[in-house]
């Protein structure tokens, strides 16, 4: 968990809840380590496989999901459908 929070800079509580979600929807396992809880991926070729094709995406559009306005780097929550605004002339896409 420490080494999670630290590489993403985000709350214990955060990084928490988020593995909490992926355990209970299969996608890792746990096991106790002293104090601590070891986490693994419990399809790793396919969970791989997918992480592999996101970043060929990422890599064909340019990145341009990073400065998507609704979801990109500096943007706040998750909009609602009315919230969600154009990129048209947001230099995003």
């Amino acid at each position: 968990m420490r080494d999670l929070t630290e590489h993403l800079g985000l709350a214990q509580s955060t990084v928490s809840a988020h593995l909490a979600c992926l355990r209970e929807c299969g996608l890792v396992s746990s096991r106790p380590e002293g104090r601590a809880s070891v986490f693994s991926l419990t399809c790793t070729s396919e969970l791989l496989a997918v992480l592999e094709a996101a970043e060929q995406v990422l890599a064909t559009t340019g990145w341009a999901v990073a400065l998507c306005p609704n979801y990109g780097v500096g943007s706040m929550g998750t909009p609602t459908p009315g919230d969600l605004k154009s990129h048209h002339g947001s230099g995003g896409m």
